[in-house]
């Protein structure tokens, strides 16, 4: 029989069921809040993977578009390939899921999340976190839950659970937050420059309406949930490992003081294949149980270093931000480009404009969506001295890329007032600890370098914290081998005047409030330093866009205009852009903007757009040219779809018997509107514009 749980989140109900659907998974719950309906089902292996070195849990998260009454796209009318708002909610189940499995679990899991009903109101993201884990703690699958996770968002004064999507555009903080037993796990969102205290009040409720749910889930698995397996555990051999950390304790201690990051690994590695060859099984190989007893000393020995000494791996104290360097505009071609250098770590970063044209469609559940500011983050193997086969971005990839994008997007102009796409291209050349922070550096400078006119610079940290001997130290600008081995990362991204980024993984359980507020506030320390060097480098942007960059010009007609632009089947518009190369869009309000290659090209277009959408005024001068002489005058050409007539009375003064005494075709005329007849026709005077000065023609001749 099905079972139902429902539970509030502030104003919003969820409602959970269980034992219909998907009967043949481990276990599945189908979630419904409003008319958003998602489906999560977890399923097992039922044997281990012994050749498995870390634990294989795959995360599937797909939306439907026929959840949402859509047809998709292409000739298949099919889903296609997962789209990266649906990579990046995997890593938010991931990463809400992962901690809590036990260690040396090794069989597969799978959590696959469907959204089977959209609203276009609601996010459903939220609801494939609270699926998996109620689904993983109902099951039988070894899991050390509850857990949960929503969005919390706020507008500075209050805080709410599951917004709607009109609410998070205006929402000052937007945050999904994750907690297990012990507390936050996980947290993952944006800010407009949102104050510390903003987050941290926003944090403090999401784990207060977490609590709630995870008691609801312990209370339904009494009711409802099934055995869990149990794990067949290995009793350590005390005694060997005692005497493996007896002769590891002084090469990993020697090996852990090189301060360089490759040398240091080289050392480490050494030291690992010394001990080993002194703990040999009959057949002359190594035990496999000293890899795991020399990782754990390992870590032993740099917490302990580094919580009770105050001394880290590459001798820096816990606050001292590493060695920042940079340049800009170092690449000719490209219309900005950046190097930020922190310590080990290094991004190359490209910012490029484009004309309207080159946005990215994207088609969701939502419908077809426009992206005009696009970031993408690169990780090549060389960048930590590896080698491996490239296939493009993966779910890594897009969630750095991602969580740099958010921590911009806060400070980019507004469409009005700076109407090009921009694309900023990241390429990790080194890696030594948070890629993503230093590609937000860098992204910041590259567009300031592109004469991007952004509100305010901003910066990216990574902040650590390691627990040891009853000592809790928050370190700043982490190294890669810390993020390993510590309890927390906790990236911020922002500005002078707030936080425009967060994320964090905590692998501590619970977390203190003094400990959180102690590590926003040396993240807000060290954001402010790293400002500093990069205004050494780069203070504003610059006043103008490269000369490389497309050439824009905004121009405004009048809305009747507008089919004179087009013309039949959209003749004009399209010859004005085959002539002159640009790219030229009109709106309904009459606004038409130009993209061109050059300024050259941009003029022209500007030049042909007046032309044909030009009116002319009574009393005004105009250049023309003569098109067809008749009898009674000459028909000169204002514009290429503007003809007047000269009658042969207003050709000069006194008499004139023929007009090819005065005119002939292909002559260049200065001529007077006398006036514009009901039918459109207009009637012109050479006579009255003789002697007229260049300066009082409207439209002087193009050299």
């Amino acid at each position: 029989m099905p079972s139902v749980q429902t539970i509030r989140f502030g104003d919003r109900e969820v409602r959970l069921e269980t034992g219909e659907i998907a009967k043949q998974a481990n276990a599945s719950i189908l979630l419904q809040m409003d008319d958003v309906v998602v489906l999560v089902a977890a399923v097992a292996a039922r044997t281990a993977r012994p050749d498995a070195s870390f634990f294989p849990l795959t995360v599937e998260y797909r939306e439907k578009l026929a959840s949402a009454g859509r047809i998709p796209g292409g000739y298949l009318k099919r889903e296609g390939r997962i789209a990266d708002h649906e990579v990046l909610t995997c890593r938010l189940i991931d990463r809400s899921i992962r901690p809590l499995f036990p260690k040396g679990f090794r069989n597969e899991v799978q959590v696959m999340a469907t959204v089977l009903s959209a609203n276009p109101a609601i996010d459903p993201s939220p609801l494939g976190i609270l699926g998996a884990a109620a689904a993983l703690h109902l099951s039988d699958i070894p899991w050390n839950g509850p857990a949960g996770g929503i969005r919390v968002g706020s507008n500075g004064d209050s805080v709410m659970a599951l917004p709607t999507e009109a609410e998070r555009q205006s929402n000052l903080l937007d945050l999904i937050v994750s907690a297990g037993p012990d507390g936050l796990s996980m947290v993952e969102g944006e800010g407009r420059e949102a104050s510390e205290a903003v987050v941290i009040e926003a944090l403090e409720r999401g784990e207060h309406w977490l609590g709630e749910f995870l008691q609801l889930l312990d209370r339904w698995r009494a009711e409802v949930g099934r055995e869990k397996w149990v794990i067949e555990e290995v009793a350590e051999d005390t005694d060997f490992a005692a005497r493996v950390r007896e002769v590891a304790q002084p090469r990993l201690t020697e090996a852990l003081s090189i301060h360089e990051k490759l040398a240091r690994a080289e050392a480490v590695s050494q030291a690992e294949r010394s001990v080993a060859s002194e703990f040999l099984l009959e057949d002359e190989t190594p035990d496999p149980r000293v890899g795991g007893i020399v990782h754990d000393l390992q870590s032993e020995i740099v917490r302990r270093r580094v919580a009770v000494d105050g001394v880290r791996l590459d001798g820096r104290d816990l606050t001292t931000v590493r060695p920042i360097s940079g340049r800009v505009g170092w690449l000719p071609r490209v219309h900005g480009s950046a190097i930020f250098t922190r310590g080990e770590t290094q991004a190359m970063v490209s910012c490029t404009l484009g004309p309207p044209h080159s946005a990215r469609r994207v088609e969701t559940i939502l419908g077809d969506q426009t992206e005009t500011f696009l970031l993408h983050y690169n990780f090549p193997p060389y960048c930590v001295g590896e080698t491996r086969p490239l296939r493009g971005p993966g779910r890594r990839e897009i969630g750095h890329g991602t969580l740099a994008k958010r921590g911009i997007t806060p400070v980019l102009p507004k469409a009005e007032d700076f109407p090009y796409v921009l694309r900023v291209e990241s390429d990790i050349s080194e890696s030594n600890g948070s890629s993503s922070m230093a590609t937000v550096c860098g992204g910041t400078l590259a567009l300031m370098d592109a004469g991007v006119p952004i509100t305010r610079p901003v910066a990216g940290i990574a902040m650590g914290l390691i627990q040891a001997e009853g000592q809790i130290a928050v370190l700043s600008d982490i190294l890669g081998d810390e993020d390993h081995l510590g309890d927390m990362d906790f990236k911020v991204a922002g500005t002078r005047e707030g936080i425009t980024a967060l994320q964090m993984d905590n692998k501590l359980g619970s977390l203190p409030r003094d400990v959180l507020e102690r590590a926003l506030e040396q993240a807000r320390q060290g954001r402010l330093h790293i400002l500093t060097e990069m205004a050494r480098i780069l203070e504003q942007p610059r006043t103008k866009v490269s000369e490389h960059a497309p050439c824009f010009r905004l121009h405004t007609i009048r809305p009747e205009k507008i089919r004179d632009l087009i013309g039949p089947r959209g003749a004009t518009i399209q010859d004005i852009q085959k002539q002159t190369g640009a790219d030229v869009s009109v709106e309904d309000d009459g606004s038409v903007s130009i993209f061109a290659p050059s300024e050259k090209q941009g003029d022209d277009a500007l030049r042909r757009v007046k032309e044909v959408t030009a009116t002319l005024e009574e009393g005004k001068y105009y250049h023309s040219r003569v098109v067809t002489i008749k009898d009674f005058g000459a028909f000169v050409r204002i514009y290429p779809n503007t003809d007047g007539l000269v009658h042969i009375s207003e050709l000069e003064e006194g008499r004139v018997e023929r007009v090819e005494d005065v005119l002939k075709e292909g002559d260049e005329v200065i001529v007077q509107v006398l006036g514009v007849e009901r039918n459109g026709k207009i009637r012109l005077s050479r006579r009255t514009a003789l002697g007229v000065s260049m300066s009082e023609v409207v439209n002087p001749p193009v050299d």
